[in-house]
């Protein structure tokens, strides 16, 4: 007989005193660290505890009994189910200030080094319709609230274009109306789904893995260029068509249009043939007269306004004289090697993704630049001693890795190496502060400054200045 689950507390009365990681709101009873979604400093609330460990727990605001004087008026009628847009609650403000105090956390507590003071972070222009580019998900089994499911009322249409509700793989929230991107994607997803209904194109099932319509993106560069990308799960290229013309019909916006179609169970198109239909084959952001095209594949920083003040901290870090040799890592297009190219006399970019370097080769071409070159492959792979004794001991290292940070095989080279400067570029500063750490005997930290890439979410970019010891 199967143990009767044992009911968990409702905590009443309790204080919420700060912010932490993933976006959740804390609050401390005794010895317990409880972490609370959608709360803020200052607020009084019945917490409701969903799961509890030894030393901490997770629960929700059953009741907001006293909402915090510093509470705004979130912008989404989605806050709150919506797994994005977290911090939306708090002021603008106090974002970038618990960012810059998660920055400082983890190089205090992770990588334990002396550093100087960190400047102040440089906070976004634009903290709604801030993003060049949006993923949708379309499903056949829409979320349904809880005030929904308690109601009695029947929900026969359960079709949904939105985001994935977090930690329910096959169930997705249906967005009416998304404030992160220009207006112009809002109306191609709503129209999208209507076409799809329509025309009786059936939305994707996660579960049972068929359907049609399964996942669309959207970008929208600062240039004005918009590219729509439509995954498919059915190989029904007649429809396909159909669907992507009636879109370059309704949106002249639309500069390049192209699909996928995707018959394996993840939705990565990674590994998959993109089909170019309409316009031309990519878009183009621009930075300081410096044209970047952008393809399908092609990972491109997703503030676009913001990216620009990021790229112009490296470049001041790196504090090139116009005779070093410099190697970008995980350079991605090649935009920061490309951008900092003119102050250099030799950059070297590599990254994983090949379809990437392909772009970034064509960015130098486009833009004239005749002092890069560019390989693919895993980091750790091509990053060998034997590379470096090919192609030259780097001056400067620029390193903007993954979350997971730099793999051990790449922090060895590198101090095998021994670059004069190293400007580190980071999503997560914990990762970012280990590796500090693994670097700390050869360098010193002599800048540190935080970038808020992402308003209303608890992400921060940092940049990190290192130099020889």
């Amino acid at each position: 007989m199967a143990r009767k689950k044992k009911e968990l507390p409702l905590l009443e009365g309790i204080e919420i005193t700060d912010v932490a990681a993933e976006g959740n709101a804390i609050a401390r009873i005794d010895n317990l660290v409880v972490f609370i979604p959608y709360g803020a400093p200052g607020d009084i609330a019945d917490v409701k505890i969903d799961r509890k460990k030894h030393s901490y727990a997770e629960g929700h605001i059953d009741r907001l009994v006293s909402p915090s004087n510093i509470r705004i008026e979130p912008r989404c009628e989605h806050f709150g189910t919506c797994g994005g847009c977290r911090w939306q609650h708090l002021p603008y403000q106090f974002q970038i200030e618990a960012k810059q105090r998660q920055v400082k956390d983890a190089l205090d507590r992770i990588a334990k080094i002396e550093y100087p003071g960190i400047m102040p972070i440089l906070g976004s222009k634009n903290i709604y319709g801030y993003r060049n580019k949006m993923e949708y998900t379309f499903s056949n089994r829409c979320w349904l609230t809880f005030e929904q499911m308690r109601s009695g009322e029947e929900f026969p249409d359960r079709d949904a274009a939105g985001f994935h509700i977090p930690g329910a793989f096959d169930k997705v929230l249906d967005i009416k109306n998304c404030h992160l991107q220009d207006n112009l994607g809002n109306r191609i997803r709503l129209f999208t789904k209507q076409y799809c209904k329509e025309h009786g194109l059936p939305f994707y099932d996660l579960r049972e893995q068929h359907g049609f319509m399964r996942t669309l993106m959207i970008r929208i560069a600062s240039t004005g260029e918009v590219m729509v990308v439509v995954v498919a799960g059915s190989n029904d290229i007649a429809a396909i068509e159909a669907l992507l013309s009636a879109l370059r019909d309704t949106f002249p916006e639309i500069t390049s249009l192209h699909y996928v179609v995707n018959l394996k169970v993840n939705d990565s198109i990674a590994d998959q043939e993109v089909v170019h239909f309409s316009g031309k084959p990519y878009i183009e952001e621009e930075m300081e007269g410096l044209k970047f095209r952008v393809g399908p594949k092609s990972f491109y920083q997703t503030n676009s306004l913001q990216a620009y003040e990021l790229y112009k901290v490296v470049r001041d870090f790196a504090d090139l004289q116009g005779n070093e040799l410099v190697y970008d890592l995980y350079t991605g297009t090649g935009t920061i090697a490309n951008f900092v190219s003119s102050r250099a006399s030799h950059v070297i970019g590599i990254e994983y993704v090949k379809e990437a370097i392909d772009d970034a080769i064509i960015n130098s071409q486009a833009n004239g630049i005749a002092n890069t070159e560019f390989y693919a492959g895993d980091m750790k792979d091509v990053l060998t001693d034997g590379f470096i004794s090919e192609h030259g001991r780097p001056d400067v290292m620029i390193v903007d890795p993954p979350r997971a940070g730099m793999h051990q095989d790449v922090v060895d080279v590198i101090l095998r190496a021994l670059p004069h400067r190293i400007v580190y570029v980071s999503c997560n500063p914990a990762t970012q502060a280990r590796d500090l750490q693994l670097l700390n005997d050869a360098y010193r930290v002599e800048a540190v400054q935080p970038v808020d890439m992402f308003p209303h979410t608890h992400h921060v970019e940092n940049v990190v200045k290192l130099t020889l010891r």
